[in-house]
């Protein structure tokens, strides 16, 4: 396996609020694995969950499944996918198992979309972009982790709900968002709504109005991570013809590049202290895609996994 650490320069230094951070408690990289997507067999459409080690090492399949299944949250030792397996190709329902794969569960009835989630309440609530039938669909629905009982939060069936995260406090869920799901020219840009309905929603990002080089199909803010440490939300975007990390401040009122990664970057997490990054990096022709982690202090960034399958979606998950 090949490993590479490069040094990278440090983003932007802006000063934030101290209201705006959270103390967290170090975590042991030990203690945490990483758990990613891997395109097993692209005929068969079979993409099956890998995890492995902080450092890379113990690389291993821990769905060995036929199915589309795809992870997209975790939370402590439990890790969240989605998957077809036991219904129609790419009907999405909800599964959990441990970090090892192990005693997979469907959680809940609620059909969702492909989309990022996130969790509240120590993980026994979590919410999810889903769809009932064929008009309600990219709704935001939270479901009970315990009894798979679910309740649906968004009634604009016209606009598209996707990727939402909560504040490490669970009152404020950050989003894509779309006024008109089926309008292709219109771009999802990332919001900010209180997780109890009140108030406002607002928007959080703006796509350079100037820059022509996304298509249809790109993301101009893409699934949105909040780390409470440093006090910002990260999304990727393509931007001057390339996709890279960005960060916004939950106020709006910052937004830049996170680092200058010497390849294009994309779906990620943050570790449950905030001070390491596990990032899917690519090639501009996207032929290649591998696993890298990065310290946010440091600077420091390692390749983890060099496989010609597409290895993408990293998440941590705790070690039990």
């Amino acid at each position: 396996m090949l490993k590479k650490a490069l040094l990278l320069a440090s983003f932007s230094g802006f000063i934030f609020s101290a209201c705006s951070k959270k103390t967290l408690a170090p975590v042991s990289p030990e203690n945490l694995k990483i758990v990613y997507n891997v395109l097993e067999n692209s005929d068969k459409d079979d993409y099956e969950l890998y995890a492995m080690n902080f450092d890379g090492s113990g690389q291993a399949n821990i769905t060995r499944h036929p199915d589309v299944a795809w992870t997209y949250y975790a939370w402590k030792d439990k890790l969240f996918f989605i998957s077809d397996r036991d219904t129609c190709r790419r009907c999405y329902f909800l599964y959990e198992s441990d970090a090892e794969g192990n005693r997979p569960r469907k959680v809940s009835n609620l059909r969702l979309e492909d989309s990022w989630m996130s969790s509240r309440n120590n993980g026994r609530e979590m919410i999810v972009s889903g769809r009932i039938g064929k008009e309600i669909r990219y709704q935001f629905f939270l479901i009970d982790i315990k009894t798979g009982a679910f309740r649906q939060i968004t009634t604009d069936t016209t606009a598209a709900y996707a990727d939402p995260c909560f504040s490490p406090d669970g009152k404020q869920i950050v989003y894509r968002y779309k006024k008109n799901r089926r309008d292709r020219n219109e771009k999802a840009e990332l919001w900010l709504m209180n997780a109890d309905g009140t108030g406002t929603p607002r928007q959080l990002t703006h796509y350079p109005p100037n820059d022509t080089t996304a298509q249809w199909h790109s993301y101009h803010a893409g699934p949105p991570k909040w780390n409470a440490r440093a006090g910002f939300i990260t999304y990727q975007s393509l931007q001057q013809g390339k996709y890279s990390l960005y960060a916004v401040t939950p106020d709006g009122k910052r937004n830049f590049k996170l680092a200058g990664f010497p390849l294009e970057a994309g779906w990620h997490d943050w570790s449950p202290d905030g001070e390491w990054l596990v990032t899917e990096m690519f090639d501009h022709e996207q032929k290649q895609f591998d696993i890298w982690l990065w310290n946010r202090k440091t600077k420091v960034l390692k390749q983890l996994t060099s496989s010609e399958k597409y290895e993408q979606a990293p998440v941590f998950v705790e070690k039990r």
